[in-house]
C-alpha cells in the first residue's frame, strides 16, 4: 500500500482502539505483553473452542475465586470486569462523587466521569515525578472523596515508590478520600512489587488492574479490582451484569495460575527488551528519554524536530510504524512528547533506524 491508500489508512486508523493486527504495519502505540500466552495455553483454548462457544460462563463470586487464585487474594476482595475499563467506568461515573488524578495520565478516569467531577493534578513538568504532599493538599482542598494513582503512570512509565504511595493512603484516610491505585503495568517495573498485600493495612485503598498490558490478552477483556472496603465491593458489583466475563476469559482465569512460571519469564524478557530499547533511545542527540518503569519509553523531541503529530504521521507513511504522541493527554506541550512501546529487539531496532531517520531526514539528491 503506497501513496494515497496508506494516507487512508493512517487517518482510519487514527479513529480507532484496535483492530490494528487487519493491517500492515508495527503497533508501538499500544501496550501490551508479546511473550505471553504461551502457545501451550492457547492450544487449550482452541480445543475447547466448542464448549467455550456453546455454553454459559460462570457469574461473578465463581470469578472472583477464580482471581483470587492467580492473587493470593480472598475471593471477597475482588471483582472481575470486562477489562479494567468497564469497573473504572462504574467507578467514575457512579460511585465517585468528585475524583482527582495527576496528569498526564490513563485519559479514561477524567473522561467516564460526569462534567466537572473530575480534575487533573498537573505533575512537574520536567521531571513529572508525583509530590505527594502537594498532591494530598489538592485533593483534600478541592474536597475530593476519591483518588487515583497510575502507577507506573501512562504515558510517562514512571512509578511511584511503595512507601509514598503508603503515606498517601494514611493521610488520605485521616479525610476520608478513597486510594485507588491503578497498577496495570506494575509486573514490568522490574523489582515494584503490588500493593495488594497491603490492603488489610490500608482500608482506604483499591488496587485496580489491566489483565490486558501485562499478559497479553487485549482481546479477552479481563482485569479486576482489589479492596477490603465491602460497601465499596458491592456498588461495583452492582454495577456488572451477571455475564460480564465471556467463557474464554474465564477459561484464561482457570488455566492462569499454572503458567507462572512461564509468566515471570515473560515479563523478564519484556524489562531486557525495553531496557535495551531505552538505551539506545538514549543515543539518539537532542531526545529527552525518561527511564521507564513499564514497557514502553516516553521521551520529549528535540527542540528542532517538527510536532510529534509530524513525527507519528512520517513513521506511518514512510516506515509502516505506528507510535502515540501525547498531544491527546492533559499536559503542557504535549504535541513534543511520545510513547513508545516496547517490542521484539528486532522491530525495536528497526524503530530506532526508523525513528533516527524520520528526526534528521538525508537531503533529497538534486
Amino acid at each position: 500500500m503506497e501513496g494515497t491508500g496508506r494516507k487512508k489508512l493512517f487517518e482510519y486508523i487514527k479513529t480507532q482502539h484496535g483492530g490494528y493486527h487487519r493491517h500492515e504495519f508495527t503497533d508501538h502505540a499500544y501496550l501490551y505483553n508479546l511473550y505471553f500466552p504461551p502457545s501451550r495455553l492457547i492450544s487449550h483454548l482452541k480445543n475447547e473452542l466448542v464448549n467455550l462457544v456453546q455454553n454459559y460462563p460462570v457469574a461473578q463470586a465463581d470469578l472472583a475465586g477464580l482471581a483470587g487464585h492467580i492473587n493470593g487474594l480472598p475471593a471477597d476482595y475482588l471483582v472481575v470486569g470486562n477489562g479494567a475499563a468497564e469497573l473504572i467506568k462504574i467507578i467514575c461515573r457512579n460511585i465517585a462523587g468528585r475524583l482527582i488524578i495527576p496528569v498526564p495520565s490513563f485519559n479514561e478516569y477524567i473522561n467516564a466521569a460526569p462534567p466537572g467531577r473530575a480534575a487533573g493534578f498537573p505533575l512537574d513538568p520536567v521531571s513529572f515525578h508525583l509530590d505527594p504532599e502537594r498532591f494530598v493538599r489538592e485533593a483534600v482542598s478541592t474536597g475530593a472523596d476519591t483518588a487515583v494513582i497510575v502507577s507506573p503512570n501512562n504515558p510517562t512509565s514512571l512509578a511511584v515508590p511503595p512507601e509514598q504511595i503508603q503515606w498517601m493512603a494514611d493521610r488520605f484516610l485521616t479525610a476520608n478520600i478513597r486510594l485507588i491505585l491503578d497498577e496495570s503495568f506494575i509486573d514490568f517495573s522490574g523489582g515494584g512489587k503490588s500493593m495488594e498485600s497491603q490492603l488489610d493495612r490500608h482500608p482506604n485503598l483499591s488496587v485496580i488492574k489491566s489483565m490486558s498490558k501485562c499478559y497479553g490478552i487485549c482481546g479477552l477483556r479481563l482485569g479486576y479490582l482489589a479492596t477490603r472496603e465491602t460497601g465499596f465491593l458491592k456498588k461495583l458489583r452492582q454495577g456488572v451484569h451477571i455475564w460480564n466475563i465471556n467463557g474464554f476469559a474465564e477459561e484464561f482465569l482457570r488455566l492462569l495460575p499454572g503458567f507462572k512460571e512461564e509468566f515471570n519469564a515473560s515479563c523478564d524478557q519484556v524489562i531486557n527488551d525495553r531496557d535495551s530499547f531505552f538505551n539506545d533511545l538514549s543515543l539518539i542527540p537532542g531526545l529527552n528519554v525518561y527511564r521507564p518503569d513499564a514497557n514502553f519509553i516516553f521521551c520529549r523531541l528535540p527542540e528542532a524536530a517538527p510536532p510529534a503529530g509530524h513525527i507519528v504521521k512520517d513513521l506511518f507513511l514512510k516506515h509502516r510504524i505506528l507510535v502515540k504522541d501525547c498531544s491527546g493527554k492533559n499536559m503542557a506541550e504535549g504535541d513534543r512528547y511520545l510513547r513508545i512501546a516496547s517490542r521484539t529487539p528486532e522491530e525495536n531496532k528497526r524503530f530506532i533506524e526508523a525513528f533516527a531517520a524520520t528526526l534528521n531526514p538525508s537531503p533529497e539528491a538534486p
